[in-house]
């Protein structure tokens, strides 16, 4: 038989690295769920058509093909969706005379792209989004709820590094664009250079502004003063009127991004930050406002881990139009490399809190009986595969990470040695034993945090 080896690109997790990720996933939902954001699934696959109206993604989708299929045949022209905002956009339209608007919806699902793999780049992966969609109209008040509501999300994932939400308005650097002089297509190729101040360095940057762009000299170092502006309050109002720039536009959107920074400071803790980030523009065109990025904090060369902004005209019928906000937490981007490193893990890889042993087995029913009594009480618990010597039994439970062996009316905890009688009807663990907690690895040194709340 060939020797199977790992698809590039397609990460599958181990027992206690699943656990992680499932974690994460629920503490997202109990999150999202408080807010009033309701869940919903969309069809893994979409028109071509539709999947390609973002921009240039055709490299990026995967098509579809049945093998038997004619050409030509019906099911031809689809792909597997790339992001969660092209299908949700579809997903309004085709339901909009059933849903309440404004439309709060999360939705945690896997997304393929065709890109290149690396650390934190996959082919397959899991995003978490919210968004915000109303019917016509939608108040800018909700780009701050969905801004304080991904906050929040992210506060309580508190065995992940710190994050830092960089925060942005369109308005604000268009129209500081537009009061430099710079018009028609050329404002949307500055702020497609500008955005790649992340990844090249200011002098090419404005190298690529002059010669792609088009603009003056005294126009590009004007752009670039201010994209190195950043502030956690709303400072950054003072340093963008200090470059002499005006434009009815650019007041619109100070106005929006400090009343953004404003309302979001108050949900700063140690670990998760605002910041006011005037370089970031977000490379999809359909922003229209609010733009945002998020960087891990140690592990900044995997790039923007949740983004996301406002759209004022991505789903549209012709006669309706559903402007929106959301953002999107890129879950494994986050993960994998963390558990992948061994960062991140669970003190156990199953569920299983009690061990159930096994004397003999013409007594394997009495161990059931226990099992099935334990389990009732909502405690999750296995029985031993074989009737092995107790010692060997404690071992395959050590392996497993389970905690508790039990031998007919007695309970061993085998962490600490301590083994006391208990009745399997009413017997309960300490409450951080009855799940798998999540492990953190750092210095060599291991803590468990326990679950996110």
């Amino acid at each position: 038989m060939a020797r199977i080896a790992p698809l590039s690109g397609f990460p599958e997790l181990l027992p206690a690295q699943r656990y992680v990720e499932q974690e994460v996933i629920a503490t997202l939902a109990r999150t999202f769920e408080l807010h009033g954001f309701a869940n919903i699934e969309t069809r893994a696959v979409e028109p071509m058509d539709q999947l390609l109206r973002k921009g240039d993604t055709s490299k990026e989708v995967y098509v579809l093909r049945r093998l038997q299929e004619i050409d030509g045949g019906k099911d031809a022209g689809i792909g597997l969706h790339f992001d969660l905002t092209v299908p949700f956009a579809r997903y309004v339209l085709e339901n909009a005379g059933k849903l309440e608007f404004p439309f709060r919806r999360y939705q945690v699902q896997k997304v393929w792209r065709g890109e290149r793999p690396q650390e934190g780049r996959f082919r397959e992966f899991t995003q978490a989004d919210i968004d915000i969609v109303g019917r016509d109209d939608l108040p800018f008040h909700h780009d701050v709820e969905v801004a304080r509501v991904m906050l929040e999300a992210l506060a309580r994932l508190t065995f992940l590094p710190g994050f830092r939400l960089q925060v942005n308005n369109r308005k604000l650097i268009q129209g500081f664009y537009a009061g430099l002089g710079v018009t028609g297509d050329a404002i949307d190729e500055v702020m497609r250079l500008v955005d790649k101040l992340d990844k090249l360095d200011p002098a090419t940057v404005r190298q690529l502004l002059l010669d792609e762009a088009g603009v003056s000299e005294e126009q590009a170092d004007k752009a670039l003063a201010l994209a190195t502006i950043r502030t956690t309050d709303d400072t950054f109002v003072e340093q963008v009127r200090a470059l002499d720039v005006t434009h009815e536009l650019l007041d619109e959107g100070l106005d929006e991004l400090a009343t953004l920074v404003r309302a979001c400071g108050p949900l700063a803790t140690d670990t998760v930050r605002i910041e006011a980030d005037l370089s970031i523009a977000r490379g999809l065109d359909y922003y229209t406002g609010t733009v945002f990025e998020t960087r891990l904090d140690g592990f900044e060369s995997l790039g923007s881990i949740c983004s996301g902004g406002r759209y004022d005209a991505l789903a549209s019928d012709g006669r309706t139009t559903y402007p929106g906000v959301g953002i999107s937490l890129g879950v494994s981007r986050v993960l994998v490399p963390l558990v992948q490193r061994g960062v991140l893990s669970a003190d156990r890889s199953v569920p299983s809190v009690v061990l159930v042993a096994v004397a003999d087995e013409d007594t394997r029913f009495e161990a059931d009986a226990v099992a099935t009594s334990l389990r009732a009480n909502g405690i999750p618990c296995e029985v031993a595969p074989s009737a092995a010597k107790f010692g060997k039994q404690i071992r395959h439970a050590e392996r497993r990470g389970i905690p508790y062996v039990w031998f007919g009316s007695e309970v061993k905890d085998i962490r600490s040695g301590n083994q006391v009688a208990a009745d399997p009807a009413t017997w309960q663990p300490p409450t951080e034993d009855l799940r798998p907690q999540v492990v953190i690895t750092s210095n060599d040194t291991e803590t468990t945090e326990g679950k996110s709340s």
